[in-house]
């Protein structure tokens, strides 16, 4: 996760924040901030109902909102983001993370781009999905 959100910040110039919110071990209605890569300090944790990444969280679909100053779950991270994306990633069909893009520039997640996000993230579910199988069983 680390290694993705890096190099997304860096390669894609419009991606100004670029990071990953992990489901809280101790509460599964919480996300937790995970690796990221960009211009401002997240928001360390984010309950599921409320937020972009809670409406997909509770959603289990992607949220695209090419304007964040006209969507009233928008959380501020930073008073410069005019668009974001965040696609839940599920793991045997349950949340286990997602994948929170933010940008400088209105629109910028248009459908190719809201395609390369989600093949993004289920790159990470994907390795998620095998570290869970490999991992010894609990007694």
């Amino acid at each position: 996760m680390e290694h993705i959100a890096q190099r997304l910040h860096e390669k894609m110039t419009r991606y100004n924040w670029v990071g990953f919110y992990l489901v809280d071990p101790a509460d599964d209605g919480v996300l937790l901030v995970g690796p990221f890569a960009g211009s401002f300090t997240p928001n360390a944790r984010i309950p599921l109902s409320t937020g972009l990444c809670g409406a997909a969280a509770t959603s289990g679909q992607t949220v695209v909102v090419h304007d964040v100053s006209k969507d009233p779950r928008y959380l501020a991270g930073s008073p410069l983001v005019k668009c974001e994306i965040v696609v839940p990633i599920l793991v045997r069909k349950k949340l286990t993370a997602e994948l929170d893009i933010e940008s400088y520039f209105a629109s910028a997640f248009i459908p190719p781009e809201q395609d390369f996000v989600e093949a993004c993230a289920a790159i990470v579910g994907n390795s998620l999905r095998k570290e869970q199988a490999v991992a010894p069983t609990q007694p």
